[in-house]
């Protein structure tokens, strides 16, 4: 039989309509088909609960909360395992509570903006670690959140702290990416591995290249770990980025500092300008 043509050889002698038939939609044939369902359902649902616009965090999803940090460190004491990377994560666990906070202050502004009608929600990867934070913060805070999941093998797997109507899951990193960006307004990005670098990398690639029109301010949290990870003033010396692009974010270590930045921000050059856009 043919790949992906319908199996008439049961009683039914009417013919499947293609639609219908999950063989030839799970087919190599028919992969524009499943691309354009993760542009089409998530915006009639977005639509359907009202959502305008969003800020973004980024992060790790193996960072865990402090409790939860405590707990593996203990268990590593009393089992007599090396507890070197037990006490990395309890000092990563900052990050996740920082997350949190921020995350649950963004929601709590945002509710009270004058028309709000679902502005600035806070939107993450929706999985665990600084993803599951962030969710977390804004559930606290009593605020509908966004999360836009990602099928994979291991580590992935959604948290439980996201509004049930607006719990996403994409099989395709480019289109889960291009949701992130269409819908955003603010980014912020706590330390992560690959697929944050990959985030982020995209967001200041399209800002610097002006693919993006609109104003996007990013956060660089955690100002020891990017100083580690990143040494950008190493592509300004060689002259394959301009000085000027070190300003296209703001490092810091406050959740203070990162509330201002861009709830001032978003007052300023957003707010008068809901919905999303590229």
């Amino acid at each position: 039989m043919a790949k992906g043509c319908p199996d008439m050889s049961n009683d039914d002698q009417s013919p499947r309509k293609a639609y219908k038939d999950d063989q030839f939609l799970n087919s190599a044939e028919a992969r524009s088909i499943r691309i354009l369902s993760e542009l089409i359902e998530p915006e009639n649902r977005l639509k359907d609960e009202n959502v305008s616009d969003v800020i973004v965090f980024f992060g790790s999803a193996r960072i865990h909360s402090h409790d939860e940090a405590q707990k593996i460190l203990m268990a590593a004491k009393n089992n007599g395992e090396d507890i070197t990377r037990a006490e990395s994560d309890l000092s990563m666990s900052k990050y996740y509570e920082d997350a949190r906070t921020l995350a649950n202050r963004l929601t709590s502004w945002s509710k009270e903006l004058e028309n709000n009608n679902r502005r600035f929600l806070i939107c993450s990867g929706g999985g665990p670690g600084i993803m599951e934070a962030a969710n977390r913060g804004a559930s606290e805070a009593n605020g509908i959140n966004i999360g836009f999941n990602i099928s994979l093998p291991h580590e992935q797997h959604h948290n439980p702290f996201i509004t049930r109507e607006l719990n996403f899951e994409f099989h395709y990193f480019f289109m889960r990416k291009f949701w992130f960006m269409y819908l955003a307004k603010a980014l912020v990005v706590f330390p992560g591995g690959f697929g944050t670098l990959d985030e982020l990398f995209e967001a200041l690639t399209l800002i610097q290249t002006k693919k993006l029109k609109k104003r996007l301010p990013i956060v660089l949290f955690g100002k020891t770990f990017w100083s580690d990870v990143l040494n950008l003033e190493a592509l300004v010396k060689h002259g394959t980025i301009s000085e000027n692009d070190l300003d296209l974010f703001l490092e810091t270590d406050s959740v203070d500092q990162a509330f201002e930045f861009i709830t001032s921000e978003l007052s300023e050059y957003a707010l008068e300008s809901p919905g999303a856009i590229l």
